[in-house]
């Protein structure tokens, strides 16, 4: 019994990491089996040789799912991954008007300010419209992207393709006394709002590069347009800072994720 809970418990946890990775643990314990293979370590070989099989397979399939693939080895273009996990956890497709759009925003910045590298974080899953790509409440139907920060070192450098986290969320630009909070003084039981105190002190201590991430967003909300761009979302204290604010940067609410690590934005349909 207790096996039968713990298979349906990583059938769970890799379903909504990865989509795909549920399905492909049960393949590798059916094949498992059909090889009379016993060792744990034997049946995590075929896991992730099963696994590796479905990445590749996922990334030919997902264009009939209107998905395609940001690129995960792409060292020289203007808009890479943050990290290789977004692509082995399969969270790196959009449609075909999202890359557009983002490779449109990381030319942008590159011509601005000349070999500026704009970081994608999160984006979705391959397949399947509404699939959730938690802890986000909007990453599924490929039209999503979050995209880091620009950041300046301790000695006011500029920082390339670096972020504060390792993975690019959760470093959060604090407001001052005088910023707008508009969640302040709820404590919502279901919310994804989650302030983690006890992870910044990790974080490293850079500044953000207002200049940059000002002009992203600007470009996003005005020829973004052009390219679909319908919605940013941005910390209502960050977008005053920035002076950015205007009818298509918005806030996400207060039961989503905090958006004063990363900016949103997502195209039309």
């Amino acid at each position: 019994m207790m096996a039968l809970i713990c298979s349906v418990f990583i059938f769970v946890v890799l379903t909504l990491l990865t989509q795909i990775g549920g399905v492909v643990f049960l393949a590798s314990i059916a094949a498992s089996r059909v090889l009379q293979i016993s060792g744990r370590l034997l049946k995590a070989i075929v896991f992730l040789f099963l696994y590796v099989l479905a990445t590749v397979a996922a990334h030919a399939v997902a264009p009939a799912f209107g998905r395609v693939a940001l690129p995960c080895f792409s060292d020289a273009a203007p808009l890479q991954l943050q990290s290789p996990l977004y692509c082995v956890l399969n969270r790196n497709y959009v449609s075909a008007g999202m890359q557009q759009a983002a490779e449109a925003l990381a030319q942008h910045m590159a011509s601005e300010f000349p070999g500026t590298v704009t970081l994608a974080l999160d984006a979705n899953f391959p397949f399947i419209n509404g699939f959730p790509l938690l802890p986000h409440l909007s990453h599924s139907d490929g039209r999503k992207l979050d995209v880091a920060f620009y950041y300046r070192g301790e000695a006011g450098e500029v920082l390339n393709g670096q972020t504060r986290s390792p993975i690019g969320y959760f470093a959060f630009e604090q407001p001052d006394g005088n910023a707008p909070l508009p969640c302040a003084g709820r404590n919502d039981l279901l919310t994804f709002r989650w302030d983690l105190q006890f992870l910044q002190p990790l974080f490293v201590d850079w500044s953000l590069y207002e200049a940059r991430t000002a002009t992203a967003v600007r470009w996003l909300s005005s020829e973004g347009r052009k390219q679909g761009v319908e919605k940013i979302f941005i910390e209502p204290h960050l977008a005053k800072t920035l002076a950015v604010e205007n009818d298509t940067v918005r806030f996400q609410g207060c039961r989503a994720a905090r958006h004063d690590d990363h900016i949103h934005f997502q195209v039309e349909q």
